[in-house]
């Protein structure tokens, strides 16, 4: 069987997850309907079945190819992006001023969970151009905005981020590429940038770049760096495409997964000249600008590990209906029963069910919280605000995470098949690797967590989060449902360790200790994670039940992830507190001296 867009999934984390009907309430999702949420989704649905999905096995299978500069997408990709254009996908966020629809980020993100699932190397290449538009409106001048947003709103051309040098992964102040100023108030650039995906491609006629540079005078380290945009070609005075600037694709990269997008190698100033560019928000503040579209990038790619585990969910399920293997355990003769008959494939088939549920939750909560922040005032907005800061790394990491613990398991359910790349369900697997790992790995996102979210209003965010989570499993307990089991009590016994993990590390952080910190930061990040995973799975559930019957599916699975998964926050929170000196006593006789 073909995907199937999970709608009643997505429904549930939109409307008793993330509350988009409140939102809608509100004021704070425009003008948007829910007859309007429902035909968006529906034909984000129909495209990722009809069009993106049977195009992914093709992606992976022969690939972006590159010869002479030039890179060729997969058969039929270019054929799909026009239709993807053309229906108005690019432009879903974006301002309505530049041609765009000016929807909530909430639903993008239901989008963008339907289109990971359909094809998450084609979806990879619009998710950075969106979050180039949101950079580009923020921090632009008007001159810029007018020139250039409107054809990448339009999806008539494309954009990409360049950070990542060949010296200077994670660690952008080591950054080398230079920007020259001209007397025209335009810049040379000369540099190279590597991991640039769709760098380069055959989708559109232009390819605007967000490029982070140093200006001659800049200081030393982070904050010495601008963002300019250096398109792939210039535009003569009347808008039209004008000469090709002077950079140019190296090569792309030989990858383990999503293979339909192009990695590259992108040069600056191959021709001695420098590539022509205009700076986007003030010198040596490029990584303020460019961090606002990572951000947003992050959270989509905590949306790539959930459609890709959907897909991969929906693979293993159906081939453990339709394969036979063994008997029942106890009963001699008869035949031959499926696989998913057989508890330890039930084990994996619910965890994997149970993870993407959870992933989902995070990542929309984290969505429809930056919309309440970017429509409220005040104190509201800094509430709002706060909250987008813890969720996005959890969002990221946790999701990720938990992507290849299912991708791993549809491997699995497939025994010896699914180490056959005939069988489609390895591509899931690879894919899923790379999430992990781009748009800051998911130890920076545990860094990130612990070091800047945690001590944001010296701890009063987290410290308000936690109340948050306490009045949704209060609603669960609330219920008096007995088909919860003991998902409140376990609940509330997760919230506990997360509390006294999170004083154990703020300690830490006002005294000092900082490596002691992030020695947990990784455990804590997971233990965050499960926590309110769990409890926002089990409220939503729980919030249905109000407006009419819990749906005992989703009861069913709230519980099983809390009295399955969730107890293993006990354990993190002890490696959190008291993990850090065995930690550091064996990397002192083993690394050190090894």
């Amino acid at each position: 069987m073909g995907f199937r867009a999970p709608l009643d999934d997505i429904s549930f984390a939109l409307r008793r997850v993330a509350d988009l009907d409140g939102a809608i309430a509100a004021g704070a999702a425009g003008e948007l309907t829910d007859d309007l949420v429902d035909a968006i989704v529906g034909e984000a649905a129909r495209f990722g079945e009809e069009v993106l999905a049977p195009l992914n096995a093709t992606g992976d299978r022969i690939g972006a190819r590159f010869a002479d500069g030039k890179v060729t997408t997969p058969p039929g990709w270019k054929e799909a992006y026009r239709d993807f254009a053309a229906a108005g996908w690019t432009g879903l966020v974006a301002p309505t001023e530049y041609g765009g629809q000016g929807l909530p980020l909430l639903l993008y993100m239901a989008v963008q969970d339907i289109f990971n699932a359909s094809n998450p190397a084609f979806i990879t290449g619009s998710m950075l151009s969106t979050g180039a538009v949101h950079a580009i409106d923020e921090y632009g001048t008007r001159e810029l905005k007018d020139r250039w947003l409107p054809r990448l709103v339009s999806g008539e051309w494309t954009a990409t981020m360049n950070l990542t040098e060949p010296h200077a992964g994670s660690d952008l102040g080591a950054m080398r590429t230079k920007a020259e100023p001209r007397p025209d108030g335009t810049y040379r650039l000369f540099g190279q940038k590597i991991f640039i995906t769709y760098g380069e491609h055959d989708m559109a006629d232009n390819i605007v770049h967000l490029v982070l540079a140093r200006l001659p005078d800049a200081p030393q380290g982070s904050k010495g760096i601008s963002m300019f945009l250096v398109p792939k070609r210039l535009l003569n005075d009347d808008g039209s495409l004008g000469a090709t600037n002077d950079l140019a694709c190296g090569g792309i990269e030989h990858k383990l997964g999503l293979h339909g997008s192009p990695t590259c190698t992108m040069l600056y100033g191959p021709k001695g000249e420098g590539a022509v560019g205009w700076m986007v928000g003030e010198p040596n503040r490029g990584l303020e600008a460019m961090f606002l579209m990572m951000n947003r990038a992050r959270v989509s790619v905590g949306l790539q590990g959930v459609g890709v585990a959907e897909r991969a969910y929906q693979h293993a399920l159906d081939y453990a209906r339709e394969r036979k293997q063994g008997r029942p355990i106890g009963k001699k003769g008869g035949d031959m029963v499926p696989i998913v008959e057989h508890p330890d494939i039930e084990r994996h088939l619910i965890g994997m069910k149970a993870r993407i549920a959870v992933s989902r939750a995070i990542c929309y909560a984290c969505a429809g919280a930056e919309d309440r922040s970017r429509a409220g005032t005040g104190e509201e907005r800094a509430v709002w605000s706060e909250r987008v800061a813890l969720l996005t790394p959890v969002a990221k990491a946790f999701s990720t995470d938990l992507a290849l613990e299912v991708t791993q398991s549809a491997v699995q359910v497939h025994g010896g098949a699914g180490y056959i790349e005939e069988t489609g369900v390895a591509q899931y697997y690879r894919d899923a690797r790379v999430f992990a790992i781009y748009e800051g790995t998911n130890g920076i996102q545990a860094i990130d967590l612990v070091m800047r979210k945690l001590p944001l209003a010296q701890g009063g965010a987290v410290t308000r989060f936690g109340q948050y989570l306490r009045e949704n499993i209060d609603l669960v307990a609330e219920s008096n449902d007995p088909a919860f089991g003991r998902t409140a009590e376990i609940l509330k016994a997760a919230l506990e360790d997360l509390t006294v993990a999170t004083r154990h590390l703020l300690g830490l952080l006002i005294a000092g200790k900082y490596n002691d910190a992030l020695a947990g930061a990784t455990p804590y990040l997971h233990l965050f994670g499960l926590t309110t995973g769990g409890t926002l799975i089990a409220a939503g559930a729980a919030r249905e039940g109000r407006g009419g019957a819990s749906s005992p599916a989703r009861v069913a699975l709230a519980r099983y992830f809390a009295e399955n998964h969730v107890g293993q926050t006990a354990s993190l929170r002890t490696t959190v507190t008291d993990g850090a000196a065995s930690l550091f006593a064996a990397t002192e006789q083993i690394l050190a001296k090894g």
